[in-house]
């Protein structure tokens, strides 16, 4: 993808979500925090549908989407989008900082909000804080997108199957939350939407005013074609090969 197109891109995602975003939050906050549509009908669902494997493997999805092992994934990502060392020292360092700020803003936010969870008695895990929006939810989303960028600028194969894998893992943190039963399903959307809004203004700053060098989002060709300098030296010596004379 061009710079120019990236940049356009990463804007109008950036204008969108936070539009949604925000809108999301004045309806939540005039409503005194209370659930949206849909939110006790998923909630009444899944604390019905709780087998003992569901509750394990949601558990484990979930773990995933906090502590340690968000931050070793962008670190990952860091070191895919680095073409040099010094570049990928810094695409690291780069990639911690977008998540810890994210991180950051996210619970500024939610002390703002202050929504409270679901009740207590359909909990299936451990949770604190207020509700809006979701904690595991946007750093699991904003650690994928990430992942996804990296793959998108480095891979050389098998990137839409990395992309469906990276992009189900962060779907399957969000919605553990509402399972495990302790967040609303309009707190997990409004992870996601935060999450895109975040996502899409840090690509648009870095497609804007990252060096050149930076900027291209592609997968690296795999059988690189000739160079023009080396075309030209081709055909100049086609040209003064003489043709075969008859027998």
């Amino acid at each position: 993808m061009k710079r120019e197109d990236a940049t356009d891109l990463a804007g109008s995602t950036a204008v969108g979500s936070t539009i949604a975003f925000v809108l999301l939050t004045l309806i939540l906050t005039g409503r005194d925090g209370d659930p949206l549509f849909g939110d006790e009908d998923l909630t009444s669902w899944s604390v019905g549908h709780r087998p003992d494997v569901a509750l394990a493997l949601a558990r484990g999805v979930t773990y995933t989407g906090t502590g340690i092992v968000p931050y070793v994934l962008v670190a990952l990502a860091g070191l895919l989008l680095g073409r040099t060392a010094r570049q990928r020292v810094l695409a690291v360092i780069g990639c911690l900082g977008c998540l810890a700020a994210a991180q950051a803003v996210r619970y500024g936010v939610m002390s703002l909000v202050a929504r409270p969870r679901p009740a207590t008695a359909d909990w299936a895990t451990h949770a604190s804080g207020w509700s809006f929006p979701s904690g595991h939810t946007t750093t699991s989303a904003v650690t994928g997108g990430l992942l996804i960028l990296a793959v998108l600028a480095r891979a050389a194969y098998g990137r839409k199957s990395l992309v469906l894998v990276i992009g189900c893992w962060a779907a399957l943190v969000g919605l553990s939350r509402v399972y495990l039963g302790v967040h609303w399903f309009s707190d997990v959307l409004g992870g996601w939407l935060f999450s895109l809004c975040w996502l899409s203004l840090c690509t648009y700053v870095f497609a804007r005013f990252a060096p050149r060098a930076w900027s291209a989002i592609s997968a690296p060709r795999l059988r690189p074609g000739p160079t023009t300098e080396e075309r030209r030296h081709e055909s100049h010596a086609q040209r003064e090969v003489p043709p075969h004379s008859a027998p």
